[in-house]
């Protein structure tokens, strides 16, 4: 329990500063902004909801942690450590939340494999008018680790883009 006190802890105290630009950011542009998430479980929303004027840019997430659930919302049944499942969630979400900005992570948490991935693979994908684009990570650490960083370039992702970087 004490490893995930601290990766909660430290989601607190490094992913503020980063949700602390992303609000300036989508501020600046008047772009509303949602999440869907399935490893993170809903972690990404919680962070940017703490950042300053949240009220005015966040419009929710979509947590859909069980696959039959990403099936729901359109995403083919098979695996869902993919790139094609992230895209599928991102534009589901920005649709469903009317949003401009969205970023969706699948992944492995772990400890163990899954689907044939290592632990800590995470697939990213971010929509925006700007356009689409997908990352794939793989982070070392257990569980809670892999959470933390998940959610820190997620937030990361959200603000470049914003940034228009």
């Amino acid at each position: 329990m004490h490893n995930l006190q601290v990766a909660v802890e430290r989601t607190a105290d490094a992913a503020q500063d980063l949700a602390t630009g992303l609000a300036d950011a989508v501020g600046a542009r008047g772009w509303h902004v949602a999440t869907a998430e399935s490893l993170t479980a809903g972690n990404i929303a919680n962070v940017l909801a703490a950042a300053p004027s949240a009220s005015t840019w966040l419009r929710g997430s979509l947590v859909a942690y069980s696959p039959e659930v990403k099936f729901r919302l359109g995403v083919p049944r098979g695996p869902v450590v993919t790139e094609e499942c992230a895209l599928i969630l991102a534009r589901r979400a920005v649709e469903l939340l009317d949003a401009d900005l969205c970023v969706a992570v699948t992944g492995v948490g772990g400890p163990e494999p899954d689907e044939g991935h290592a632990p800590g693979t995470v697939w990213f994908a971010v929509v925006s008018p700007a356009g689409e684009h997908t990352v794939k990570e793989v982070f070392d650490g257990d569980p809670p680790q892999v959470l933390v960083a998940t959610t820190e370039r997620a937030i990361a992702l959200l603000t470049d883009v914003a940034r228009g970087a």
